[in-house]
């Protein structure tokens, strides 16, 4: 692991950050957080989620749905918006630091941002304090709210769950619309500048990451998350959790990953193994419940479109911003294209989606019109059956039930016979022998 993910953790851990927002002079109205990464350093520019700012914005949350609203100026925002961003040390600034007589910040009882004292052995993480910070501006990747919109729009939109709470829970309608709305959108922010710390610098200028583009990272390819389950609760232990999954899968700048991202990770990082700690994607939303099932999946929205998005939006914003647009990471690997048209691997096209009444889950085609999944899913007295096959060849064809296992038999199969055939959906090929787990 060490040999794989060492260099993606450095770069994760680096870059990962928790944005805090609140109001002037209303300690009791509480605050809002998330992840976020840092772009580039003195000056600090650092990405995060746009959920956020709804609660700051001028005109309300419609703003962000509003006709061709790409970005919007950081003044957008009321007056009273407050920002401070923190992060955990890199061993350079913490020498300098120590140098200069200024320690971290030591929250050994998850205390607030005051200076305490250097950590000692078994005390709690050395961090460094809360910094203020800017909005430039919001904004979002059109493609990614297209496809979003498309996938998850419409009357599906209400079997899926993006916020933390249970299907039971009670949320607010106008909670779940901000949340929804600001689901696509982002906030770049720049910190107001430490002449101290920037003085003594030195090679830690310029841009913190590099950026993949999503066409340099397959489907199937490991990533690492790194985000702040709960935003700035409890930084200590929080910050900068790291977890680990695939690219489950992809439409356009749209990604799936099955890296558990808890609520608060919005915002956070997602780098891949290779090319080695490349910043390929920002969490969008967990996806915590479907039908009442829980999920555990995670959207994110692809990094390289996104800064794309933010350096135009600086461009059009005025002379002071222009300069920033040259110090966002640049992109390495393949140049982003049209969304993925490559089927994948035989045993991804072959998997379909199959739905009987408010069941749902997945099976194998194994035929022409022959589909293997489990008997909770289709037992034998459904009446009917829907199997979906999945893009680029998307068809929608009903089935009936042909086998399925009894409920006291060990093995939960069931085989679906479906009433037209399957079409460029390759077949997979029953294999003679198998090979146990690391032999």
């Amino acid at each position: 692991m060490a040999r794989q993910w060492g260099p993606s953790m450095r770069a994760a851990e680096k870059a990962g950050c928790v944005v805090s927002a609140s109001r002037a002079g209303q300690a009791e109205a509480g605050s809002w957080s998330c992840s976020g990464v840092i772009l580039s350093r003195y000056p600090d520019l650092v990405l995060c989620h746009g959920g956020i700012f709804t609660p700051f914005l001028r005109a309300g949350s419609a703003a962000l749905t509003a006709a061709g609203a790409a970005f919007l100026p950081g003044d957008s925002c009321g007056d009273d918006l407050r920002l401070h961003v923190q992060w955990g040390p890199a061993a350079a600034s913490l020498a300098g630091r120590a140098e200069r007589g200024r320690p971290g910040l030591c929250t050994p009882q998850c205390a607030g941002p005051e200076p305490g004292p250097p950590a000692r052995p078994g005390g709690g993480r050395l961090l460094q304090p809360p910094r203020p910070a800017e909005l430039l501006l919001l904004l979002s990747c059109p493609a990614f709210r297209a496809h979003f919109a498309r996938l998850f729009g419409g009357e599906a939109a209400e079997q899926w769950r993006f916020a933390s709470a249970a299907p039971d829970d009670e949320v607010s309608e106008e909670e779940e619309e901000d949340q929804l709305r600001a689901l696509g959108w982002f906030a770049l922010l720049r910190l107001r500048p430490d002449p101290e710390e920037e003085a003594a610098a030195g090679e830690e200028r310029g841009p913190v990451v590099a950026v993949a583009s999503p066409g340099a990272v397959p489907k199937g390819a490991p990533l690492l998350a790194c985000g702040s389950p709960f935003g700035a609760f409890c930084p200590d232990i929080f910050l900068n959790t790291l977890s680990r999954g695939v690219l489950s899968n992809a439409a356009g700048p749209l990604l799936l990953t099955d890296a558990r991202c808890l609520p608060g990770t919005e915002g956070g990082g997602v780098f891949a193994a290779r090319p080695a700690g490349a910043l390929v994607a920002l969490v969008a939303a967990p996806l915590c419940w479907k039908a009442r099932e829980w999920v555990g999946l995670t959207l994110l929205c692809a990094a390289a479109p996104l800064l794309r998005a933010a350096r135009a939006a600086l461009g059009r914003l005025g002379p002071g911003t222009h300069a920033l647009a040259a110090l966002l990471p640049q992109e390495m690997g393949a140049v982003w294209g049209l969304p993925l048209r490559d089927p994948g691997p035989p045993w991804a096209a072959a998997a379909v989606l199959v739905e009987c009444g408010t069941v749902w889950g997945s099976g194998v085609a194994v035929g022409p019109r022959l589909v293997v999944t489990c008997r909770h899913v289709a037992p034998r007295e459904a009446a009917r059956v829907l199997v979906r096959t999945t893009p680029p060849k998307s068809a929608t064809i009903w089935g009936r039930v042909a086998f399925a296992t009894q409920e006291t038999s060990p093995y939960d199969v069931a085989v679906v016979s479906l009433e037209k055939d399957l079409h460029g959906v390759p077949l997979p090929v029953p294999a003679e022998h198998f090979h146990e787990a690391g032999k």
